[in-house]
């Protein structure tokens, strides 16, 4: 293939990643979408400012289609600002920026961070390997970044 149809596969997983977490009608299939593009071993990672939290593939959607669907948490997303993918042969990177919105409990929030996610190439085309992010927070806010900000 060639390095420009690679990324543009690979920026449509990132769109497909995104796209899953949003509150309201075809949750299952956006969370069936998630799962096929994750490799089955691929590993999940939650730091932002606390003890990271590695999670197996269900371990993380489980509990956010839970949290999704449960009726707490509405009117939710989480989309891509800005970001770059890196490739050699077989394996890629997306690192960007992205936000979310949504209201908990009846209170509206916002908030972004930068994600990371691997991908190595497979059979069945380009698959997400692993993924971390970490939010913004006090002392800790996206700065501008080449191909970033």
């Amino acid at each position: 293939m060639s390095p420009e149809t690679d990324t543009a596969e690979i920026e449509a997983l990132v769109r497909v990643f995104f796209e899953a977490f949003t509150s309201g009608p075809e949750l299952p299939t956006r969370m069936a979408r998630l799962r096929s593009i994750l490799l089955p071993e691929a590993v999940v990672i939650r730091t932002c400012g606390l003890d990271p939290v590695v999670s197996t593939v269900e371990g993380f959607i489980a509990p956010r289609e839970a949290l999704l669907s449960g009726g707490t948490l509405v009117d939710f997303k989480e989309w891509s600002l800005s970001g770059r993918v890196d490739r050699f042969g077989d394996i890629a990177h997306w690192f960007g920026a992205y936000a979310k919105s949504g209201r908990q409990d009846g209170a509206a929030f916002t908030g972004q961070g930068m994600k990371s996610l691997q991908f190595i190439r497979t059979p069945d085309g380009w698959r997400i390997s692993a993924a971390a992010w970490d939010d913004e927070r006090d002392g800790l806010a996206i700065l501008e970044l080449p191909g970033v900000g």
